[in-house]
């Protein structure tokens, strides 16, 4: 079961050491996934929050992949 992450400094840390990362996006905002050697870590992300976010995993995240989810 993935574990869903609250803290957005928290997930950030999460993901500089996570092996990949992908990027969910929807039309309320998105999901955002990392995937350690243990564990999928997720963190939701508000429409308006979205691109600032994103921004910031760019920078931590070594492996990123964007993904649009098709409803």
């Amino acid at each position: 079961m993935p574990v869903e992450i609250k803290d957005l400094n928290k997930f950030l840390e999460i993901a500089s050491r996570a092996v990949e990362c992908r990027v969910v996006r929807k039309d309320d905002g998105g999901k955002i996934k990392a995937r350690t050697r243990r564990y999928l870590y997720t963190y939701v992300v508000s429409k308006e929050n979205f691109d600032e976010i994103l921004e910031k995993i760019k920078e931590v995240c070594k492996n990123l992949i964007e993904i649009s989810a098709e409803e």
